[in-house]
């Protein structure tokens, strides 16, 4: 009868989820990160489909053969591809129980984040002064609105680092911390495999002849 009860009843299956949820919080929160992530998808996915229908509609005004500053651009890339690499020190850190050592990488991290800002700041102003601001062509609203997006993203995951670090400094590499960098390397590594479509769709395309 405890048996059938156990298996039929239909508490059993909510307490079952109420035991995964209570006892293994990572399930929960590393599910509703992918989710979060997939919809990221979307956006960008979304952006790109915005940027190749509008991308060769300058409208009389400069193309991105003209404008584009690609040595910098490239610099700009490497900069966050480091930040990656960076981020993955920190997360081998992190799991071998090193609070400084994991600090340090994070700090690198987010200076390469930093630095990855500052050029893109410094373009998007260099091309409003030049008079190709967002609203000079449909190209540059894409480019705009594609650019600044990923921009914006990687602004938020330095705000979380930053958050991050002093959570760790505080309360150590625990596991609800540990899961936080997980999350956080997880969306910072997406973030690089949509610069890496940025940087080929929108920057090398674009210099094409």
């Amino acid at each position: 009868m405890s048996t059938l009860t156990a298996q039929g009843a239909p508490g059993a299956d909510l307490s079952s989820r109420y035991y995964v949820a209570h006892h293994h919080p990572e399930n929960g929160t590393l599910l509703g990160f992918w989710i979060y992530l997939m919809s990221d998808c979307l956006l960008f996915a979304c952006l790109f489909a915005a940027y190749a229908v509008l991308g060769h509609s300058y409208a009389g005004g400069p193309t991105g053969a003209e404008l584009f500053d690609l040595p910098l651009v490239a610099l700009n890339t490497a900069f966050l591809l480091l930040s990656s690499i960076t981020y993955g020190f920190a997360m081998i850190a992190a799991q071998g129980q090193k609070k400084n050592a994991t600090l340090a990488w994070l700090a690198i991290t987010g200076l390469f984040g930093a630095a990855f800002i500052y050029f893109e700041v410094y373009e998007f102003l260099h091309l409003i002064h030049e008079g190709a601001g967002p609203q000079r062509s449909g190209f540059l609203t894409a480019f705009f609105s594609l650019v600044g997006t990923h921009g914006l993203h990687v602004s938020s995951g330095i705000i979380w680092l930053v958050t991050l670090m002093i959570q760790v400094s505080k309360h150590g590499l625990g596991e609800a911390n540990l899961r936080r960098l997980m999350c956080l390397s997880l969306f910072w590594h997406f973030l690089d495999v949509v610069w890496i479509g940025v940087f080929t769709f929108v920057y090398l395309m674009g210099v094409l002849p």
